[in-house]
C-alpha cells in the first residue's frame, strides 16, 4: 500500500464532530486512498485527535491525526483550496449543483487536474448547515437505495476517497499469490492418456465401445485451463486408481 502523500493537496473537512471514532475512521479511510489532509471544524470534543477511540480507530492512521489541524470557521478550513464539493442536501431555495461523484469527479479531473479539492462533510447528527452549503462550489450525492440513504460519516468519507483516488488515475492491484504455469498441451495429453488407462482398468471405460468418454473428458480438460500441479494432482489420481482400483461394476 503507498504511504500517504502530505503534498498532496486535496483537504476532507469535518465539520463538528461528535463521535471520537468517526475521526479515527474518517483518518483511516484517507490513508489507505493516500490522502493525507484532515481539518476539523469546531469538533464537539477540542482533544478529540488524541482521544483513546480516535487513535484505535485510526488503526495505523496516527500521522493523519498529528498533521489535522482545527479551526474555528468553516472558512479557514477552506482556505488553501480551490474547490469545495458538499457532501450534503442541496438547500431547496438555491445552492451550488449537485453532482454524482463518479462523473463529477472525472469530469472536475478532466477540466483541471492541478485543482485544489475540499470534502466538506456535517455533523453526524445536523449534517451540514445551509450557509456552509453555500460555500461550496457543488454538491455531492451519493447514490444509495431509494428508501435508505443514510451513510455513516466515515462511510461517506471512504466512498468520497475512493472516488476522488480513481478519477485520479488510482492504484494498480498487486497479485498477492505467485503466477502459476498453464500445463502444456502434451501434459494434458498425457493425463488424458492415463486416466484412460485408469478408467479401463476399474470398468468405467469399454475399449470395445469407449463411445465419446474421451473425447468429452478432453474437451473437460480443455475447458478447466488446468495449471501443472492440477495435472500433477489428476494424474496422482489415476496412478492410485492402477495400484488399488477393481472392478467396480
Amino acid at each position: 500500500m503507498p504511504s500517504t502523500a502530505p503534498s498532496d493537496p486535496t483537504r476532507f473537512i469535518l465539520i463538528g464532530t461528535s463521535h471520537p471514532g468517526n475521526v479515527g475512521a474518517t483518518a483511516r479511510a484517507m490513508k489507505v486512498m493516500g490522502f493525507a489532509h484532515l481539518v476539523l471544524v469546531r469538533p464537539r470534543f477540542p482533544d478529540v485527535l488524541i482521544q483513546e477511540e480516535t487513535v484505535a480507530m485510526a488503526s495505523g492512521a496516527a500521522d493523519i491525526l498529528v498533521r489535522a489541524k482545527v479551526v474555528d470557521t468553516l472558512a479557514e478550513a477552506l482556505s488553501e483550496s480551490d474547490y469545495a464539493i458538499a457532501t450534503a442536501m442541496t438547500p431547496r431555495d438555491f445552492g451550488p449543483p449537485t453532482l454524482a461523484p463518479r462523473e463529477g469527479l472525472q469530469r472536475l479531473v478532466q477540466e483541471d487536474p492541478s485543482r485544489r479539492l475540499a470534502f466538506v462533510f456535517g455533523s453526524e447528527r445536523f449534517g451540514m448547515a445551509n450557509e456552509d452549503v453555500y460555500r461550496c462550489h457543488a454538491v455531492a450525492s451519493i447514490p444509495t437505495a431509494p428508501d435508505y440513504g443514510s451513510l455513516n460519516l466515515a462511510q461517506a468519507v471512504q466512498v468520497m476517497a475512493y472516488e476522488w483516488r480513481q478519477a485520479l488515475g488510482g492504484f494498480a492491484v498487486s497479485e498477492r499469490t505467485p503466477t502459476v504455469a498453464r500445463a502444456s498441451a502434451g501434459a494434458v495429453q498425457g493425463a488424458l492418456a492415463h486416466w484412460e488407462q485408469a478408467l479401463t482398468h476399474v470398468g468405467f471405460l469399454d475399449p470395445g465401445s469407449p463411445k465419446k468418454l474421451m473425447p468429452r473428458l478432453n474437451q473437460l480438460f480443455n475447458r478447466a485451463d488446468l495449471r501443472e500441479e492440477e495435472v500433477h494432482i489428476l494424474r496422482g489420481i489415476a496412478k492410485a486408481m492402477l495400484d488399488h482400483g477393481t472392478d467396480s461394476r
